[in-house]
This record gives structure tokens, sequence and C-alpha cells, in this order.
């Protein structure tokens, strides 16, 4: 099932999308939140009606950087032995044809698609057999980083986590087998990144069970699994788009910070 987040009429709700082709998609409301017990409401509206928004409001982003080997070598830098975990904050989460806002202090930002693990209960020290058990579903990611902040600044709070550099959407797939799935992004159409979820030097269940063995984590909460090869630069003006197999496009258009 693909569960959206959007708006309409200035209220808020989750969806349960319907139908196959863009131009004929439409969302079934949903009585609650997907996270707890729910129904479909029956009332449908068309996609196209509404505005479609960060699919969750995680508490959390829990990144995990240098998990496909190509990507890590690309950019100068050994495959970690182990999960190797950072933090973008609640504030830098867009949604689909949001803006991404160049930072003032930059002047090398980058894309990295992502697959995004949605988190659907509470959970902490979750034993690899009990991984999928708290899994709410899958969906894209765009990991926007200021690469030269990231090489100039030790921490990478800056150049990974100011606001807007976390888009998400544009729903998330909550029957899916992400084992090798294809990802793909393009900027401008013209194709920049290729690669597939087997790839990952880390699985899914090797970066939840590494981060649950410090943290809580909550319903709504994201975990981002790693680029493959291919990042690069972004300008304003440029529109990215990551695409996940299974999953659907989420499209942003990089503006300038205002």
């Amino acid at each position: 099932m693909r569960i959206a987040r959007f708006s309409i009429d200035g209220n808020v709700a989750f969806g349960a999308i319907e139908g196959e082709k863009q131009d004929e998609l439409v969302l079934d409301i949903i009585k609650g939140i997907p996270f707890a017990d729910y129904e479909l409401s029956g009332t449908k509206v068309p996609v196209g009606k509404v505005r479609l928004l960060p699919p969750v409001l995680p508490n959390k982003v829990v990144a995990f950087g240098r998990n496909y080997s190509e990507h890590a070598r690309e950019l100068g830098h050994e495959v970690p032995d182990a999960p190797f975990a950072f933090f973008k904050p609640s504030t830098s989460v867009i949604g689909p044809g949001d803006e991404i806002q160049y930072p003032s202090f930059s002047q090398e930002v980058h894309h990295e698609a992502e697959l995004a693990v949605v988190i659907g209960r509470m959970c902490r020290e979750v034993p690899r057999e009990r991984v999928k058990d708290v899994i709410f579903g899958y969906t894209c990611a765009n990991d926007i980083t200021a690469r030269d902040v990231q090489k100039r600044e030790k921490q990478w709070a800056r150049a990974k986590g100011f606001d807007t550099s976390c888009p998400l959407g544009p729903w998330v797939e909550t029957d899916l087998d992400p084992g090798d799935l294809t990802i793909q992004l393009t900027v401008n159409g013209q194709q920049r990144q290729l690669g597939r979820t087997s790839e990952m030097v880390h699985s899914i269940e090797d970066l939840i069970v590494n981060i649950s063995e410090a943290m809580t984590l909550l319903p709504g909460d994201v975990i981002l699994t790693g680029t493959p090869a291919g990042v690069g630069p972004l300008n304003v003006g440029d529109e990215v788009a990551v695409t996940i197999e299974g999953i659907g496009t989420l499209t942003n258009k990089v503006v300038k910070r205002g």
C-alpha cells in the first residue's frame, strides 16, 4: 500500500494511493494515523487536487554514510567496517515539489539519492530477526550535502543538516522487498546516479540493529541507507529527481536561498 500525507483546503491528512497512471491517482482518506489502528474512510480525492507533503514528520533522521563501496571510493574514503551514522534534523525535511534552498554558506552542493526506511513502531535493541516487524515502509530520499563544508568542518551538522537538505517522498510504500531495487537520479532529465540496493555494504538489518543498540526509534523516524556512486553538484535552477523501483519519483527544484 502507498501511504501519502497531504493537505487540502487547509487540512492535513493521510491517505492511501489508488491507481497506477500518474494523472489518475486518487487518495482514499485515512481515519486516524497509519502508525496505529486506522481504516479507510471511502472518501476519495484526486492526487492532482491536493498538495503532497513529506510523507512523515520524523522525530529524527538517522543517515548512514559510505554504505556503497563505489561512492566511498569516488570521494576518496575507505569503506567502513561498521555502519557509520550521522543525523539530519527534522527541520531539514521537505516534501515532493518543495524547493531545495541553496545555502548561502556553501559553493558546492551535491545530490545523493537514497532509499529511506520509515520506522513504524517504538523500538530499541531490535534483534536482527525482528527488524522487518518495526519497519512501516520505504520512500525516496535525497541527502543534499554542502560538500565543501563537509570537507572543511570535522562535524557534518551544517553540511548535512541545513534547512531543506532532506527531501522525502512522494509517499511511503508499505509492501516492498527492498533487497534489490534500482535507484536512479536525474538532474534536468540527465542521469547522474544509477545503482541497486543490493550493492549496500551494510544491509538494512545491519543498520537498524546498529542504531537501535544506541537509541530508541519512534514511529515516523527515518533511516537513510546510503547513496550509490555518481554524486555531483547542483546549481540554482536545477530540477533533481530521485526514482526508486517500486516506490516512485521524488522531484525538487533548487532555488537561491531567500
